[in-house]
């Protein structure tokens, strides 16, 4: 028994092996290709929220969350990215502690995430639905309490889960078949009774995801159902634009993360896995700034007037 236990606890790292099983010239393409995607991500996202912050006329309940949308976007890719690019050429192994704290990062983001795209939900439908008590129902102090909830809610989820996969033991198989310590790949090397972490996800943490999915869901049918009241057909093409972005983008991020983690195991393959993380870890952060920026006209007003702004002074 002291022999099993002693082999459990030997494992003290992992080896990511996700992107790096591929020929020398195949990981000088993928290194390429994730560096320009991960620096566009916060090019991007840094671009809008400097954007916002410095138009005061984008200083409104909307873009105070779209600002800390992208701001979690890029932390969020910032927490994967660069160790998988590290990981690409070197196959360095990474630590259990390390590996505990990618996860932790990678759930607290990701539940913000999750919990900013329904807040904007909700900021959408007072705007549609009520808009005339807009000023009176999303007040800063309101924008701030979302905020902060939902921060607080990300942090004690992570710990959550987090302490729970650290009370796990590990055989001697430490090759996780992926580009990050993502929790599922690490339940299945674990030689513990991984039962309540199964548990914990599929019960927790699939109400920390839905319950805000429902919400963008019940917000977009009463949305759906004003803008159809709207006589004028260009009055329902404005407040149907004003919702698309945040449609694509809510689209991009729930279609990965339940096609991973809420579909039915016999269904996974680690390449499906790899190739739907690598959307929701990379693509869509890269992509939420332009879909926000390309399709709102304030956005790109605030951005050619930033631009425009630093094109003077550098002349001057």
């Amino acid at each position: 028994m002291a022999m099993i236990q002693a082999n459990q606890s030997s494992v003290s790292e992992f080896l990511l092996l996700g992107l790096s099983r591929h020929p020398q010239q195949q990981k000088q393409i993928l290194f390429v290709l994730f560096l320009s995607m991960y620096l566009a991500t916060i090019l991007g996202n840094l671009l809008i929220i400097l954007a916002i912050s410095i138009d005061s006329r984008l200083h409104t309940p909307m873009y105070f969350f779209l600002s800390n949308l992208s701001f979690v976007d890029l932390c969020f890719s910032s927490t994967i990215v660069p160790k998988m690019l590290n990981n690409i050429f070197s196959g360095e192994t990474i630590y259990i502690t390390e590996c505990l704290m990618q996860m932790y990062f990678f759930i607290m983001f990701g539940d913000m995430d999750n919990f900013l795209l329904a807040v904007m939900a909700y900021d959408r439908f007072v705007a549609i639905c009520h808009p005339l008590h807009y000023t009176a129902k999303i007040t800063h102090q309101l924008c701030a309490l979302l905020l902060t909830g939902s921060c607080g809610i990300a942090i004690i989820n992570a710990l959550l889960h987090t302490l729970l996969m650290a009370q796990l033991s590990f055989c001697a198989d430490n090759r996780i078949p992926h580009f990050f310590c993502d929790v599922a790949a690490l339940l299945r090397l674990s030689c513990s009774d991984t039962h309540l972490n199964k548990m914990m996800i599929l019960t927790e943490g699939g109400l920390i995801m839905m319950i805000p999915l429902v919400c963008i869901l019940v917000s977009y049918i009463c949305i759906t159902s004003a803008v159809l009241r709207v006589p004028s057909t260009k009055g329902k093409w404005k407040a149907f634009s004003t919702c698309g972005s945040h449609l694509a983008a809510v689209s991009l991020f729930y279609g990965t993360i339940i096609a991973v983690y809420f579909s039915p195991s016999s269904s996974h393959s680690a390449e499906n896995d790899i190739a739907a993380a690598v959307m929701y870890t990379v693509v869509t952060p890269m992509l939420n700034p332009f879909i926000y920026s390309l399709r709102n006209r304030d956005i790109k007003g605030a951005l050619t007037k930033m631009i425009s702004m630093n094109c003077f002074y550098v002349q001057q």
